[in-house]
């Protein structure tokens, strides 16, 4: 696994190195020219790190929210490259601008829009819990509160791995399938099983209800908005030409 990783920086890295010349824009061949078999070899990489560890998908996944890019199994799309590295990022601004499990729908719509996201946005970028899992301790206060729009079967089940104290790193799927890229997320919600508080928001009598109810019937709808809400996000202020830099080692600045 370490050497299947090392080969992807590796060729990140050669990507970098080889990109300096100040393209100003985005876009889906940035590297067709200079490095063609970037994007080939990282896909090899991820399918082999996502078969040993499938949790590596939605990993991936998030890191990708965090800026970076992936193609995952499941709906494609032409990712757009060419972003630069900032040397100005900021830990305590990040934890900031992301959403939190513990948000209400009025709060999570509002974060969104600071990035130039729509509700649209928000529900299908959403969906991308149909992988992975949380620990306990990010939603053990909703699966032990009555009042949160809970069923009461799932709370129960999930309080079996999830103990009022202790067990913070215990892990449960954010939906039924966390190795498959399905619409059963959003069936989850509609039964009131959504695993964050953040999740069940989108189903609790508000604007976002029959989005999800579409999604929760329709993988299709849902992968093509998924696909979109993606190129949409990989466009939030980009650094492109001579924005920011390209690092020599990706641990640090220059």
């Amino acid at each position: 696994m370490a050497s299947s990783y090392s080969l992807v920086f590796l060729h990140v890295l050669v990507i970098f190195s080889l990109a300096r010349i100040a393209f100003s824009d985005l876009s889906d061949d940035f590297y067709d020219d200079i490095c063609p078999q970037a994007l080939p070899t990282i896909n090899r990489v991820v399918e082999d790190a996502i078969r040993q560890e499938r949790r590596m998908g939605a990993s991936l996944l998030r890191l990708h929210f965090h800026d970076c890019f992936v193609n995952l199994h499941g709906p494609t799309w032409e990712v757009e490259l060419g972003r630069r590295d900032s040397t100005t990022a900021s830990r305590t601004t990040a934890d900031n601008d992301i959403p939190t499990p513990l948000m209400d729908l009025p709060a999570l719509i509002d974060n969104f829009k600071k990035q130039g996201l729509d509700e649209e946005d928000l529900v299908a970028l959403s969906g991308g819990h149909t992988l992975g899992f949380a620990q306990c301790s990010t939603f053990r206060n909703r699966i032990y509160d009555e009042t949160n729009n809970i069923d009461s079967t799932f709370a129960s089940q999930r309080q079996a791995n999830c103990p009022r104290s202790g067990g913070d790193s215990n892990l449960a799927s954010l939906d039924p399938t966390p190795a498959l890229f399905d619409s059963k997320y959003f069936s989850n919600l509609v039964s009131k099983k959504g695993l964050l508080h953040s999740d069940q928001a989108l189903f609790s009598g508000g604007e976002t209800d029959e989005l999800v109810k579409t999604y929760s019937t329709n993988l299709r709808t849902f992968s093509k908005d998924f696909s979109e809400s993606m190129i949409k996000m990989g466009n939030i202020k980009p650094l492109t030409g001579n924005e920011g830099q390209i690092r020599v080692d990706c641990r640090k600045v220059n």
